[in-house]
């Protein structure tokens, strides 16, 4: 059944082609990126109103961190900030309830904000790691971020730990390895269907995932409003946003509301 080249929005019958190729996986993972998070106000990257359109994509580099460690940390308090008060939208709460029905094995996100676990994903590889959490860059004990933001709002200085080290949150900055790749690219090794959702796929090597199913011989779904360099070679391709488009798949299954 090859559904490539099709886009499809609100209204045109894809959450019926989404819980059909749903139905016939044998074994799928989800990865996600900003644009499933967006519809919980937070802001994306690379999208018209992206960060990265008025901001230097430095700031979030290690290189950066060890020259400006307090501008670094301004930055990332900032980000912090802006999702402090985010909660899960349907589309979050929708992928959940297919891991929780069985139809889904795994979220592989590219997002540091916590919201798949909280929405109930049990199985979730942050590729980017976490930022609600920091840990040192000395020793290696974690706290919560809000702790070191508190502290940089307060006392105007860079977080530190109790053995002097400066602490870090606890994601990937640029030129810093992927750590949990090789737990990702075995599990789409394993997956015959890749639904991905709100990703650009221009992030290496995270959107390599989606690629490694394919080239597999597995099969592709991409929810993404913007179109990506991966659309000619997907099954599906839906113009629609996550929470419409997953929520309506959920439907589509019979797992009734998110």
């Amino acid at each position: 059944m090859l559904l490539a080249g099709i886009s499809a929005g609100s209204g045109k019958g894809y959450p019926e082609r989404i819980a059909a190729l749903i139905r016939e996986s044998r074994g799928a993972v989800a990865f996600t990126g900003a644009g499933i998070s967006t519809e919980s106000g937070i802001p994306d990257f690379r999208g018209r109103q992206g960060l990265w359109k008025r901001l230097d994509p430095r700031m979030a580099s290690r290189s950066f961190m060890l020259e400006s460690p307090k501008e670094f940390w301004e930055f990332y308090a900032m980000r912090f900030e802006a999702l402090a008060g985010a909660r899960p939208n349907a589309g979050h709460k929708a992928l959940a309830k297919l891991e929780r029905e069985g139809a889904l094995g795994a979220v592989i996100t590219q997002n540091i904000d916590g919201l798949h676990a909280e929405a109930g994903s049990a199985m979730v590889i942050e590729l980017h790691g976490n930022i609600r959490t920091s840990r040192c860059e000395s020793c290696g004990s974690t706290r919560p971020t809000g702790e070191c933001v508190d502290f940089l709002r307060r006392e105007g200085a860079v977080p530190r730990c109790w053995c002097g080290g400066m602490m870090r949150p606890s994601v990937v900055l640029f030129e810093e390895p992927v750590e949990t790749f090789e737990a990702a690219l075995r599990l789409a090794q394993e997956s015959d269907l890749c639904i991905v959702v709100g990703s650009s796929l221009t992030v290496y090597p995270a959107a390599a995932i989606p690629e490694v199913v394919k080239a597999a011989g597995g099969r592709l779904i991409i929810i993404n409003e913007e179109p990506t360099p991966l659309d000619a070679h997907a099954d599906l391709v839906v113009r629609d946003g996550a929470s419409a488009a997953l929520a309506a798949a959920s439907r589509a299954l019979g797992l009734g509301e998110v």
